[in-house]
């Protein structure tokens, strides 16, 4: 990821630009859940919960939490609850469209699995939506099809879960080494 990039902890100040990139994401597809779910779930853990930065405009937000595994919260509702959990749910990960395949959101994940690790965790989980599941096996998630994900995540959306180490690949071709 580029230099001229920050990632940092999510602060108040940050709504406003999340709401809206989250909004631009998923509004067309139907699945956008508004800010009130989405503060709901950074409050739930405002310490794994992050945003990109440049030249002090958020470009890129991550709200994750402690979730229980083979679980994932719902769309359609705020959360009423904080878990204690060894697995750190990745509810939503976006970047702007203008950054989007230019390996913005491969250095995000990077930062994330460490704070992931420095932090304890053992697993992390997300649901997979608009067919990513295909990305996120290269990334080292296995689908887990037993799951019923909720309707409100779209009839592609795939539970996906990964132990925290080892860390996230750096684009090689899976079982190649490096050299």
């Amino acid at each position: 990821m580029s230099e001229d990039f920050r990632i940092r902890l999510l602060a108040d100040g940050d709504w406003d630009a999340v709401i809206a990139l989250e909004h631009d994401a998923y509004a067309a597809d139907g699945l956008s859940e508004g800010g009130e779910a989405l503060r709901s779930r950074g409050s739930a853990s405002p310490g794994t919960c992050f945003v990109l930065e440049r030249d002090g405009v958020v470009h890129g937000y991550l709200l994750s939490l402690p979730y229980p595994p083979l679980r994932c919260p719902d769309l359609t509702r705020p959360e009423a609850e904080a878990f204690a959990s060894e697995n750190l749910h990745v509810h939503d990960l976006v970047i702007a469209e203008e950054l989007r395949g230019r390996e913005v959101a491969l250095g995000f994940m990077r930062h994330f699995q460490r704070e992931a690790d420095a932090q304890g965790y053992r697993t992390i989980s997300m649901v997979a939506v608009r067919g990513a599941d295909i990305l996120l096996r290269l990334l080292g998630y296995r689908g887990h099809r037993e799951v019923a994900v909720p309707e409100c995540y779209g009839r592609r959306a795939v539970y996906m879960s990964r132990p925290v180490a080892p860390a996230v690949p750096t684009g090689r071709p899976a079982g190649r080494p490096a050299g």
